[in-house]
């Protein structure tokens, strides 16, 4: 959520400010601002509601400020509502105005995250004369670094350790001095911030694709330290103000990487680059014809219990892979949600591994389960897709996904890469415990997947008309069973995220339970059905929602056309070993809910509300 971008050089700041938080508009916002000074004038303030280019309009597209040093922030409202006087920059001065324009003030800066003790801090600030003009948790934050800053007359980094003494929260900060007009200070905890240099240029971001454009040597600042950012260097300090030493990080990205590509949206193309992001994750680990997971051997021998913790999509993919695990090892496994996982005061087994899944890296509740965990000296092991994210640094492992950077806010690729690191970790443990004979057969059906995934997309015209015809339902059911239910939880999700249509998804045997008295005459029902055992009993399940007036639609094996007697649209994947179909069936899902959004004018990429990384509670 919200995105930060700093950069201090030789080029005027605001266009490459703008252009960097166009490429962070995924991570979700309500409102828009930068900041930007020019040696020792006054700070040029200028914030917009709504979309980024409101702002642009307001400065000319960055022409209008001048100025090489500025910092920028999209916020994604917490405390006070969205409004050009709760954006974000926020100053240190006792009044903004409206909120744009030159300012007084000794302080300016953004901040993401939630200081959770803001009301305690602002009651003291407002014994010192200190004014407030918004309703935010930022505001009283860049006005204690001030009260400290004058205070103590010691400088940026004792100021800003001075206060993060006093805060209790999350955040990124990136604070402007006027003392210091060529310089960026910045700061972290829980919040995720990256630093990128060049030739005498510095850039600093919330994620690599809004500063690919310009550098891929980046600094990934750590939990409590902070940073001192000038035109092409910085300095890196602990909270006791002493300097630590480190080496900037090659980013492997293209700036093409975070390009549509010719398609009309991300989420298409990120839907088209599955092929390859699968291939590319499978051969990752598969070295010399064996899986090579950093787990050791004889821990795997002795694993007694499997804890899969996720959100959203990562949560539905360590539900595939619990039924694959337990298809394939003898090792019992739980899927947690990390926001239920955290709080929760359940025992946790002995000689247990908790596998942590998270596209960013940075998911709150999912970084404090891994937490959680290793405060009970449990193994821990992360599958990221961002290297260098904080789950990734505090993990005891790591399973990089090979997705590359993910725009669309509905994740489609990382997912489809999470479910091959879940894969070849089931095939390991299998081997390892002797449950497994032969993986090379396994490995092989695993590589069949990519061509797969390219038959079926080439379907998607089929898909595009089915959507265009039921784009105006308000109400669809997906049920499945096994596999083929963990695999209804994700199209769900994609179908209610983006289209907003409301959708749930049932394990077919509970319709009876309940769920069978919502459905109606028009009811769209799909039904995903590719295991052999389950076969029959699912498409039982689907004939008696449609004896109830249900309008039926099926996804299924090459060969069971039988199916179509029984329902009113089918979509056929090939054929595949059963316990690699979610990654097959999830195709034709992921194109459903994007044509559904695209079929009622929506916003795909950016669907409302909802952020691509959530790294607040």
């Amino acid at each position: 959520m919200c995105g930060i971008v700093g950069y201090v050089g030789t080029r005027q700041a605001a266009p490459i400010l703008l252009s960097a938080l166009s490429r962070l508009e995924y991570r979700g916002y309500d409102s828009a601002g930068i900041a930007v000074r020019d040696g020792a004038e006054l700070a040029e303030v200028v914030k917009a509601t709504g979309k980024l280019a409101n702002l642009s309009m307001k400065v000319d597209g960055g022409k209008a400020l001048k100025g090489f040093c500025g910092i920028g922030h999209t916020r994604w409202a917490t405390h006070g509502e969205p409004s050009t006087t709760n954006a974000h920059p926020h100053v240190s001065g006792n009044c903004l105005g409206s909120g744009c324009g030159p300012v007084e003030s000794d302080v300016v800066g953004v901040h993401n995250g939630i200081i959770e003790n803001y009301q305690e801090l602002k009651e003291k600030l407002l014994k010192h004369d200190y004014r407030f003009y918004s309703n935010t948790d930022t505001e009283v934050v860049i006005k204690l670094i001030d009260y400290y800053y004058k205070k103590y007359k010691l400088g940026p980094i004792d100021a800003i350790n001075r206060t993060l003494v006093r805060v209790r929260g999350t955040y990124a900060l990136e604070v402007m001095f006027k003392d210091y007009p060529d310089e960026i200070y910045v700061a972290r905890k829980d919040a995720p911030i990256i630093i990128g240099t060049s030739a005498g240029e510095s850039f600093i971001a919330s994620d690599v694709p809004a500063i690919i454009n310009y550098t891929q040597s980046v600094y990934y600042i750590d939990n409590l330290e902070l940073a001192r950012i000038c035109a092409g260097s910085v300095h890196f300090y602990d909270l006791n103000g002493d300097e630590v030493p480190k080496e900037p990080t090659k980013v492997e990205l293209s700036p093409q990487a975070a390009e549509k590509e010719g398609f009309e949206h991300f989420m298409m193309k990120e839907i088209h680059e599955q092929p390859r992001v699968v291939k590319d994750t499978l051969h990752s680990a598969i070295k010399d014809g064996s899986i090579h997971i950093d787990i050791d051997d004889e821990f795997l021998k002795k694993l007694s219990r499997i804890y899969i913790v996720g959100c959203g999509s990562a949560y539905h993919a360590g539900v595939v892979g619990q039924y694959v695990i337990e298809r394939l090892t003898d090792v019992p496994v739980r899927v947690e949600l990390a926001s239920e996982f955290r709080y929760r005061k359940m025992p946790l087994a002995k000689d247990s591994l908790v596998i942590l899944v998270s596209q960013s890296g940075e998911t709150a509740d999912t970084l404090a389960a891994l937490r959680a965990a290793k405060e009970k000296s449990l193994f821990t092991y992360a599958i990221v897709n961002v290297v260098g994210s904080s789950i990734a640094r505090e993990a005891d492992s790591v399973f990089y996904t090979m997705a590359g950077p993910e725009i669309a806010v509905a994740t489609t690729k990382a997912y489809s890469a999470q479910l091959i690191a879940l894969y070849l970790l089931a095939i390991k443990l299998g081997t390892v415990r002797g449950s497994i004979t032969d993986p090379k057969e396994l490995v092989d059906e695993m590589e069949t997947i990519p061509e797969k995934i390219e038959a079926i997309l080439k379907e998607r015209d089929r898909i595009q008309w089915f959507a265009a015809k039921f784009a105006h339902i308000k109400d669809a059911f997906f049920i499945g069973r096994g596999i083929d239910y963990a695999s209804c939880l994700e199209g769900s999700l994609k179908m209610k995220e983006i289209s907003y249509v409301h959708s749930e998804a049932y394990a077919a045997g509970e319709l009876k339970h309940g769920t069978i008295s919502l459905i109606e005459d028009g009811t769209l029902v799909i039904g995903v059905n590719t295991q052999d055992e389950l076969f029959e009993k699912t498409l039982s399940n689907l004939v008696e929602v449609g004896s109830r007036g249900a309008y039926l639609a099926a996804i299924t094996e090459n060969g069971r056309y039988s199916m179509e007697d029984s329902v009113n649209f089918t979509v056929y994947t090939p054929r595949i070993n059963e316990i690699f179909s979610a990654s097959l069936t999830v195709i034709p899902m992921q194109l459903l809910g994007y044509y559904f959004a695209v079929a009622r004018g929506l916003d795909v990429d950016k669907p409302r509300n909802l952020a691509k990384s959530v790294t607040v509670e």
